[in-house]
């Protein structure tokens, strides 16, 4: 059974603002003497885990990431006929146990909120709602013992399991991260050009009030981006209770999602939708190690596609020969139809996406 996956993406997506800086405008990032395009990870794992596609995969086995867990405990405790006192109170503790509770102004409402986010798995959320409703069903605060329960079980939370959560106010709570995810970078030099854009007004008859309506700009780009995915299969085994079948669940709802999910900004704007145009994945037990160094000098000219996976297969290539195969096993997925024979040696598998997901499964 294979240690490590890793997966090189490469998408291009057209005139686009798939991810925002604070001036509104697409992020960058400056690597290889050049300026490129850049894409976060927050915002990839963000929309790779609330997408309807990761979703239905993993059905029942999703967190949910909140700070408002204190605000549901009272909410429960007082539908079930608790004093708002006894409510309030216990609302403190148990959202206390997940980290330190925001302070209230005086004169605000008390929401109960902790001052961090927390991600919290089905099973953990269950039991925290069958505490507050037997808590308000006696009318009662919880003990130190039922407190300390909430924290005793493992989350079974495929999105907790692979991304991890970390809250100073409550280690204990900590799950290691199975799942690295790189910012994705263009293969190229970049710029950030700006859209001019006006509104008219449907009324304006154009007899009395002449011009537009409104007036904006909002910053845009295009390119072919990178993106290097890691996980940590034993890991995500071991966070997820050594529940094998999950699992794999847990890595094919991540790699469909990250081939097929496109960022949200400015979808409405842009239309942005993009599918990666290739993927190598490869599985074993050796030291991961990224593919970007493969575009230190940015992909020029014409056939930008098969130029960048060139240069990608060229460099693990590289890195085999001067270390050693950097994989057992490998895998092509490729929906760029210029390109045709590998520039890596050895025996490759190639196929579809429902190929490349049975590739990963872990009974090697």
């Amino acid at each position: 059974m294979s240690h490590f996956i890793q997966l090189h993406l490469l998408t291009s997506y057209p005139p686009s603002n798939l991810n925002r800086d604070d001036l509104g405008r697409p992020k960058t990032a400056f690597m290889g003497g050049a300026r490129r395009l850049r894409v976060s990870s927050q915002s990839l794992k963000r929309n790779w885990r609330t997408s309807d596609l990761f979703e239905s995969a993993v059905e029942g086995h999703k967190g949910t990431r909140t700070k408002r867990l204190g605000k549901q405990v009272f909410d429960r405790m007082k539908d079930a006929g608790a004093d708002p006192k006894v409510a309030g109170n216990s609302a403190e503790k148990i959202a206390g146990v997940f980290g330190k509770l925001r302070k209230v102004d005086k004169g605000e409402k008390h929401e109960y909120e902790i001052e961090q986010l927390v991600h919290v798995g089905p099973d953990e959320l269950t039991a925290l709602e069958t505490l507050a409703d037997n808590l308000g069903a006696e009318n009662r605060e919880p003990t130190d013992d039922e407190l300390n329960g909430l924290l005793a079980q493992r989350p079974t939370a495929v999105d907790v399991a692979l991304f991890g959560r970390m809250l100073a106010a409550a280690p204990s709570y900590n799950v290691e991260a199975a799942c690295q995810v790189a910012h994705a970078i263009t293969v190229h030099a970049a710029e950030v050009e700006d859209d001019y854009f006006t509104a008219v007004d449907d009324l304006n008859t154009g007899d009395e009030d002449r011009g537009a309506a409104h007036i904006g700009e909002a910053g845009f780009a295009a390119g072919l981006f990178y993106l290097y995915i890691c996980i940590d299969r034993d890991l995500l085994v071991a966070n997820l209770k050594g529940n094998s079948e999950l699992a794999d669940r847990a890595i094919g709802a991540l790699v469909e999602s990250a081939v097929k999910i496109s960022p949200k900004g400015k979808q409405n704007s842009f239309g942005s939708r993009a599918q990666a145009s290739y993927v190598l994945a490869e599985k074993g037990d050796q030291q991961p190690r990224s593919l970007s160094a493969s575009f230190l000098q940015p992909v020029n000219g014409d056939e930008q596609g098969v130029a960048a996976i060139r240069k990608l297969e060229t460099q693990a290539q590289a890195f085999d020969d001067a270390y050693g195969a950097g994989a057992d096993r490998r895998f092509i997925l490729s929906a760029t139809p210029e390109y045709d024979t590998p520039f890596l040696k050895g025996d490759i598998q190639r196929g579809n996406l429902e190929a490349l997901l049975t590739f990963l499964k872990g009974d090697d």
